[in-house]
Order: structure tokens, then C-alpha cells, then sequence
């Protein structure tokens, strides 16, 4: 009987631990990085009306209808605002984090959406396109908040040895955002000429979701403890996320973070540049948080249309055709989720990248032959779905995840900022590039995306080391081998206590 007795009890602890850090996880997503996703791809089915609306605008305003050179322009400004809301997000993400918390900063992020929903649902019956454009700005703070700031805190509240998977979900969440923005995106649900300001208010549903949810839930414990130093709070939000497991070595581990650091405030981003300490681990976050976006993986869904009308498929039912481009990348997130910390992150993201070079070159190839082949518009169609698998399978969530493992405590915000920053000002100047590279390499135009792709490759493969099932500590004495690498020279003959204490 007694045996029996402790099983069910670690049967119910475990089964406790796991849907509150499941809990955890779909709270912080679902009003998280969701939004990243689902805000990007929500805007692209009502493009039609919500030109026809700004020129029936300015016509009741002025009496004269808009040049299509105007309305272009302004309806570039209405999608570009949008990475611009980004990198302000992105900029205040960190003092946010650390003077709120990552739970509190993720619940208050939600004002964004919220006045966003509201601008961009009341902009019809206002005749006012300027509350759009307003709309996809407060948007962009949202993203560039929560894309920072979920990582950071899933990452810091789930077990080492499922960090990985834990935190990459913030990927997961994306991909479902992309997806579910493009199925009500269509004309049969929310993407029509009358429901189209229903479509772009509808991000304050998952906000709304978020705000009833997370406060329920834990904060992170090694923001409690490290940022915070109270030890209590720590252990009551680990016993949320973990049951009655033994505590011991994890909060000797953060206590062991703690000491390292103390004394310390936290960083600002242009202290990072001036830090040797954190030299290797900064120029990984630039490379491969540039590459995310430099790899063109985005401009595929340029083409997408181009290549599946060349394909045969008809104008009307592209919409649905385009909804499968996004479902692979939520297949490949989901199943990097899986193999992440069987595969590690360096496999994937050096993986990734090298068969997005492979792709991209037979993509360039299919371009250029796909008036001559007949066969061709199909090898292109196969080569959009297997350049964004490729993407999805390791870049697109591993490098989200890395600030967290490779920074420590007092530099991960700031971290997170510089990340942020490059990837919403690359998301900005690809957007604005892209067609010029188009025009002037025309079937070529994948060149430049296929050597970065091949040159963070090469950086992944001889300058990364692998992080899975590591801790934070022993991450940073990893990279501290390299940040360091002279000094070590020097200090060969010393023992190995005088050498960790000189790293440290």
C-alpha cells in the first residue's frame, strides 16, 4: 500500500507541474507572439478595401479621388508602420522587463492591442484611414514587446532540461498566428469588403484571453530571485511550476547565477559593446537575429501568388493555396518543438540554413526556366513550400530562444532590445529592398538571400556551441573559453579553481 501511495502522489505532482507550466505556456502565447503573427498576415486579404475605403475618404473629404501613386504610397505607410511600432516595441521591451517583471510586462502589453482593436474598428464608421495607420503602430509595440519578452520568460521559468522546447513554442505560436490570420483573413469569414474592420479589431480577442489567464499564473523565479532577491516568492513559483519535486540543485543554481553577477545592475544595450565578457555571445545574437530576417524567407510569400497562378491554380483560390505556405511553417515549429532537445539547437539552426541555400539556388534556377519548362511553375511552387519547412525547422524559433541561454540575468533584456531592434529594422529595409532587388537581379533575386544563408551557416557550424541541457552558468564559462581566450593561454599552469574564478 505504501509504495502505491507514493507513486500516485509523484503521479499528481507531475501531472501539477506539467499543466501549469502548460498553462504557462499557452497564456503567454496566445497574447504573445501569436499577435506577432496573426497582425501580419491579417492585413494582407483586406488590401483591396482598405485602398477603396482611403479613396472613397478623400474623395468625400475633397472632392477629388486619389492618384494610384498616392494610394500606394499611403497604403506602403500602412504596412511599414507597422516593423516601425516593432522596433519601439523592441526598444522599451527591456526597461519594461526589468522594472515590471516578464509576467507584468507581458499583461501590460496588452494595451497596445487593445487601443489598436479599437482605432482600426471604429475607423470606417469615423471615415478616417488615419486611425488605421495609427492602429498598426500601437500593433507593432505589442509585437515588439512580446516577441522580447516571451522567450525571456518561458525560458527562465521551464526546467533545464526542457528550456529548449518550453521557450521555442514562442515560434509555435507565431506560425499559429500566421495561419489562423490567413483562414479569417478570406472573403468568406472576416476578409470581405463589410467585415474587413472586424478582421483588423479581431487581435483583441487573444489580448483579452491573456489578461483573463496569466495573472493565475507564476512569475518568472529567476527574475524573483536574481532581480528581485526575494527568495520566498522564488520558491512559491517554483513549487507552482514544478510541484513537490526536489528544488534544491535548481535554486542552488539560480543562487549560484545570483553570486556571479552580484553587485551588478542590469545592462543597457551599448554596454554589451563595450563588455569583452559577452563579446562571442553578441556577435552570435547580431549574426543569426540579422539572418532571420536577411534570409528572404518572408519575400517567398512574395512570389507565393506569382508562382501558384504560373502553376495553373485559379485567381479565386490562391487565397487557400497561400493558407498552406503557412501551415508548414506551424508544422515545422511544432516539430522543432519535438526535436529540439533531442537534436540540439546547433543541428537545426545550422541545418536550416544550409537547405535554404540549396532551395534557394534551385528556386533561381526554376525562375529562369519556368517560361520554357512546362514542369517548372511546379518545381518553383515546391521550392516556396521547402524554403519556408527549411526556415521553420531551426531559425525560425532556435534563434528566439538563444538570448535567454547564452546572456546572463543582468544583460538578457538589453540582449533582447538588440535583437529586437535588428530584426524589425531588417523586416523594415528587406520590405522596402526587396522589390528593388527584384528589378534589378529579376530571376536572380534569391542571390543575396542564399549568401547569407550560407555565410550564418558557416558562422553556426565553427563559432556556436551547442547549449542543450546546459545551464546558464556552465553557457557562459562556454563562451567565456572563447570571449577570453588569451587570458586562458596565460593562465594554463593555474589550477582550476583560479581559472573559473578568473572567468568569472
Amino acid at each position: 500500500m505504501f509504495p502505491t501511495k507514493i507513486t500516485s502522489k509523484l503521479g499528481l505532482d507531475l501531472e501539477v507541474q506539467s499543466r501549469v507550466l502548460i498553462l504557462t505556456v499557452c497564456a503567454a502565447g496566445i497574447g504573445g507572439t501569436f499577435q506577432y503573427g496573426y497582425n501580419i498576415t491579417i492585413i494582407n486579404a483586406p488590401t483591396t478595401h482598405i485602398q477603396t475605403f482611403m479613396n472613397e475618404t478623400w474623395l468625400e473629404r475633397t472632392g477629388a479621388p486619389l492618384e494610384n501613386n498616392m494610394i500606394l504610397l499611403l497604403w506602403s505607410f500602412i504596412v511599414s508602420v507597422y516593423p516601425l511600432g516593432g522596433l519601439t516595441g523592441a526598444l522599451v521591451a527591456g526597461p519594461m522587463a526589468i522594472k515590471l517583471g516578464r509576467k507584468t510586462s507581458l499583461l501590460v502589453n496588452n494595451v497596445f492591442v487593445i487601443i489598436a482593436a479599437i482605432l482600426s474598428g471604429f475607423s470606417r464608421m469615423a471615415k478616417s484611414f488615419e486611425m488605421i495607420m495609427l492602429s498598426r503602430f500601437f500593433t507593432g509595440i505589442n509585437a515588439g514587446v512580446s516577441m522580447n519578452i516571451q522567450p525571456m520568460y518561458l525560458g527562465e521559468s521551464a526546467p533545464k532540461k526542457l528550456r529548449g522546447a518550453v521557450a521555442l513554442t514562442s515560434a509555435s505560436f507565431t506560425a499559429l498566428g500566421l495561419v489562423l490570420g490567413q483562414v479569417f483573413g478570406i472573403s468568406e469569414l472576416l476578409g470581405g469588403e463589410e467585415s474587413w474592420p472586424l478582421l483588423l479589431a479581431s487581435n483583441v480577442v487573444p489580448a483579452l484571453i491573456q489578461m483573463v489567464t496569466l495573472p493565475w499564473l507564476p512569475e518568472s523565479p529567476r527574475y524573483l530571485l536574481i532581480d528581485r532577491g526575494d527568495k520566498e516568492s522564488c520558491i512559491s513559483a517554483l513549487r507552482k511550476l514544478r510541484g513537490s519535486a526536489d528544488l534544491s540543485s535548481e535554486i542552488e543554481e539560480i543562487l549560484a547565477e545570483q553570486a556571479a553577477i552580484e553587485g551588478q545592475r542590469a545592462k543597457k544595450p551599448w554596454e554589451l559593446f563595450q563588455n569583452p565578457a559577452v563579446r562571442w555571445q553578441l556577435i552570435s545574437i547580431i549574426v543569426l537575429s540579422s539572418a532571420m530576417q536577411l534570409c528572404g524567407n518572408d519575400s517567398m510569400y512574395f512570389y507565393a501568388g506569382y508562382v501558384f497562378r504560373e502553376a495553373g491554380i485559379p485567381y479565386d483560390k490562391i487565397q487557400y493555396v497561400i493558407i498552406g505556405t503557412g501551415c508548414c511553417e506551424l508544422i515545422t515549429a511544432v516539430t522543432c518543438n519535438i526535436v529540439i532537445e533531442h537534436a540540439g539547437r546547433k543541428l537545426l539552426i545550422l541545418g536550416g540554413y544550409s537547405f535554404m541555400a540549396v532551395w534557394a539556388i534551385v528556386f533561381m534556377v526554376a525562375l529562369s526556366q519556368q517560361s520554357q519548362i512546362s514542369w517548372m511553375p511546379y518545381l518553383s511552387m515546391t521550392c516556396i513550400f521547402a524554403y519556408i519547412l527549411s526556415f521553420g525547422i531551426g531559425p525560425a524559433g532556435v534563434t528566439g530562444i538563444l538570448p535567454t541561454e547564452i546572456f546572463d540575468q543582468m544583460s538578457r533584456p538589453a540582449a533582447y532590445m538588440i535583437c529586437g531592434s535588428l530584426l524589425w529594422f531588417n523586416l523594415f529595409m528587406i520590405g522596402m529592398a526587396f522589390p528593388f532587388i527584384v528589378e534589378g537581379l529579376g530571376h536572380f533575386c534569391y542571390l543575396p538571400f542564399f549568401v547569407v544563408c550560407v555565410c550564418t551557416a558557416l558562422y553556426v557550424g565553427f563559432f556556436l556551441p551547442e547549449t542543450k541541457g546546459k545551464s546558464f552558468l556552465e553557457i557562459s564559462e562556454e563562451f567565456n573559453k572563447r570571449n577570453f581566450k588569451t587570458q586562458t593561454h596565460e593562465n594554463l599552469w593555474k589550477g582550476p579553481e583560479e581559472i573559473k574564478s578568473t572567468m568569472l
